[in-house]
Order: C-alpha cells, then sequence, then structure tokens
C-alpha cells in the first residue's frame, strides 16, 4: 500500500543528516555492505545486506543516541540524562553518554536479558530495572527525568535521533550508488524516517520499504488513518520493533519518504534469522532480520539492485536458541511425528532402522503407554526429527506408511 504525498517533508531535511554525519564521524563506523548471492536468485536481481548489526553497540542506535546528546546545552549535559529500552537504545545512549562524558541512567524491564543489562552497564550508564514490560519501564523512566531533571532521550520521536540514524541512508547510496530499493526495519519509525529523508533528497526514484512484524504493526493503519493510531502488540520475536504507537515526528516523515509498509510473519522472521546465520554468517536478532523476512515473503515484487538493512544483531543466546529452532521447523528442517507401536522387544529399533535407511536424524523419542485410547499390548511413540527440508520431510512419511506404520501427526 502506498502512502505517498505531494507535501513536503517535515522536522529533518537532508542538512541536517549530513551535520549528523560529521558530528558522529570516528564514532560509529560505516558498516560492511555485503552481498547475498542467496537473496539475489530468489530476488532475482543483486541484494545487499548493510550490516548495522556489525555497528558499535551492535545496533544502529548509537547514531541517533550520540547527535541527541550532542545537542544538548551545557546544563542540561550536567543534569545527564534518562533512558527505557530493553535493549538497543538503552546500550546506545550509554555509550554515547560515555562518548560525550554525560552521566547516564538506563531504565530497563526487570526481565531484560541479562547480556543486554551487563552490556550497557559495561558502557557506563546506572541501570535500575523497573517494571515487567517497556511500558511501565518508560513512566519509570519519565519519573525519574521530572524528578531530576534529567534529560530524556527518546529512541524515536526527535529530529535529532532521526538524522542520526539517516547516516545509515548516507553510507547505503555511497556504498551503493545503484540501489533502487532500500528495505528497512520499523517500530516507532526513526531509523526508516531517517534513511527516507537522505536517500528521497538525494535519489527520489529510489523505493523506501518499511516492514513490520504482523503482530506489532502499527503503521499501516496509522498511515490509512493519516495520524499516528496505537494498536495492541501480539507476542513477537521482533522486540526491537515491537512498538504500539508510531512517534509523532517520524510519522509525518514516513508518510511522505517511505513509499510501502509491509509486514512479515513470525515463520518469515526465523526463517530470515535463519538464513542470516547459515548463509551470510551474520548473527542478526529478529527486528534487524525483518527486511529479510520481506524478501523471502514476496522476492518477486522488489526492483533490484535491493539493500537490506539489517538494524541490529543483540540477540540473547537463549532466545536465539529458540528463535533458530522455530526457523528450522518454518523451512521444513524438523519434523514431529506419532506412531502406535507394538509394544513388544524390537519394535522400536525396526522403526529407527526405516528412518536410518532415509538419512532422518533422530533428536528425541517419547514413549506413551497410559493412553486409554491405546490397546493393551499399544505404545505411541512421538520422534522429533532434523531433516533436509519439505521433500525429505515427505520422503521420510512415504517411508514410513510402506514399511506399515500408520503416523498420527
Amino acid at each position: 500500500m502506498s502512502f505517498r504525498t505531494t507535501r513536503p517533508v517535515r522536522h529533518v531535511m537532508l542538512d541536517d543528516v549530513r551535520g549528523a554525519q560529521k558530528m558522529l564521524s570516528g564514532v560509529a563506523r560505516m558498516t560492511a555492505m555485503e552481498g547475498s548471492r542467496y537473496l539475489s536468485g530468489l530476488v532475482g536481481a543483486p541484494v545487499h545486506l548493510k550490516c548495522e548489526n556489525l555497528q558499535r553497540t551492535g545496533s544502529f542506535k548509537l547514531r541517533g543516541a550520540y547527535v541527541r546528546i550532542s545537542g544538548l546545552r551545557p546544563e542540561e549535559r550536567a543534569a545527564g540524562v534518562v533512558a527505557a529500552s530493553a535493549g538497543n537504545h538503552a546500550q546506545g545512549v550509554a555509550l554515547a553518554s560515555s562518548l560525550l562524558g554525560v552521566r547516564s541512567t538506563v531504565f530497563m524491564p526487570v526481565g531484560a536479558p541479562l547480556p543486554k543489562v551487563a552490556a550497557t552497564r559495561e558502557y557506563g550508564a546506572d541501570v535500575r530495572l523497573r517494571g515487567q514490560v517497556v511500558d511501565e519501564t518508560l513512566a519509570a523512566a519519565q519519573t525519574y527525568a521530572r524528578d531530576t531533571g534529567a534529560v530524556f532521550i527518546h529512541p524515536f520521536d526527535h529530529p535529532d535521533v532521526i538524522a542520526g540514524q539517516g547516516t545509515v541512508g548516507l553510507e547505503v547510496l555511497e556504498q551503493c550508488p545503484e540501489v533502487r530499493t532500500v528495505v528497512v526495519g520499523m517500530g516507532g519509525g526513526g531509523l526508516a524516517a531517517g534513511i527516507g529523508v537522505a536517500v528521497k533528497a538525494l535519489r527520489p526514484d529510489v523505493k523506501v520499504v518499511g516492514v513490520q512484524a504482523q503482530a506489532a504493526a502499527a503503521y499501516p493503519g496509522s498511515l490509512a488513518a493519516g495520524r499516528p493510531v496505537a494498536v495492541r502488540c501480539g507476542p513477537t520475536m521482533a522486540d526491537g520493533i515491537m512498538v504500539g504507537r508510531p512517534g509523532d515526528v517520524p510519522f509525518e516523515i514516513v508518510r511522505e519518504v517511505v513509499d510501502e509498509v509491509r509486514t512479515v510473519s513470525e515463520d518469515a522472521l526465523s526463517s530470515a534469522l535463519l538464513l542470516c546465520l547459515e548463509r551470510a554468517k551474520l548473527v542478526v536478532e529478529p527486528a534487524g532480520a525483518s527486511p529479510v523476512a520481506a524478501l523471502l515473503s514476496d522476492p518477486g515484487s522488489f526492483e533490484g539492485p535491493v539493500v537490506a538493512v539489517l538494524s541490529g544483531g543483540n540477540i540473547d543466546p537463549l532466545v536465539l536458541q529458540r528463535v533458530l529452532r522455530h526457523g528450522m521447523a518454518a523451512a521444513g528442517r524438523y519434523l514431529s511425528l506419532r506412531l502406535r507401536l507394538a509394544d513388544r522387544p524390537g519394535a522400536l529399533a525396526n522403526l529407527l532402522g526405516v528412518l536410518t535407511v532415509v538419512d532422518a536424524n533422530v533428536l528425541d523419542v517419547g514413549h506413551v503407554r497410559t493412553d486409554p485410547r491405546l490397546g493393551l499390548t499399544e505404545v505411541e511413540v512421538e520422534l522429533h526429527l532434523e531433516t533436509k527440508g519439505p521433500e525429505h520431510c515427505v520422503e521420510v512419511r512415504s517411508a514410513l506408511q510402506e514399511a506399515g506404520y500408520t503416523v498420527l501427526g
């Protein structure tokens, strides 16, 4: 769905982004641009990955945080800054503050991943754990700002933050001047707005596509309504873009410079993360992999060359483990089956022999003997298998049926 209008972009202009780029010289890295042969073959045109997951602190957030804090008046710097975040913004504010000699306090949810909490502290912030969800954490941070005079650093709803994030767009044009489409994940909209300002000012022919998780897609309805509209976010692995309401400042810019907003499923997100890890050898968090998820979901609809912005790589190892399992299941790499066997010696060995012939790797075996639906001499076996893809799954099922087994599920 297209939401372009003819009104001029407000709040942030190309000169602001260029000024931010000068400010960030020696602070933020110009991150790598890596080609993806697999995605290029899928899309039918060159696809490049802009690796902000390799940025300092592991995401693009340092850019906007540093520019915002740099713009504070001396008396504001003396009062310190405060932020609320479950991860990436927290680390960006912490490092930016340390580099600028400003005291920072960062509120994080009680359940925030321990590696992110530890990293934020190591970057120099005073971390305070408050609230079970980000909204409660945000309220605690805003109360702290009112009580102490500390400046609240919003993760996306400020022109300076958007200008800082827009420097990613300048790098994209420099590193891939032939680009025709830029795909970027969207939560509150700061990164997409900044990239859109830079790209459209210099290359109005380039299409900018925003991507949201289906469970947390505030922008499509807001753009249709012409104003930011809050939605209730459902559970999503892409916590980095799980924002229930677009920011007022980025919303006005997004409606001018972002050509289209798409949504992606949880299966697509996990498959994209798995692809980044296996094919590109890049650790990317689900939110950062959302542009790749969009490419996987409808590869033929993107004009190339395409640049997909991998916005972050800060993922808790335990979450990574769960997401990879989900991604492998979505890609047909896991297969779960239930079968009934005669409860006698050798029955399980015979079953495993069939699986050996078709080269299916058994990960786990479970037995059920107490189900009232089972006969006196029957046992139900639940198998979890590692397979080679959807075609191999079909082959495994066929082999079992040909051997006389009834597959229940």
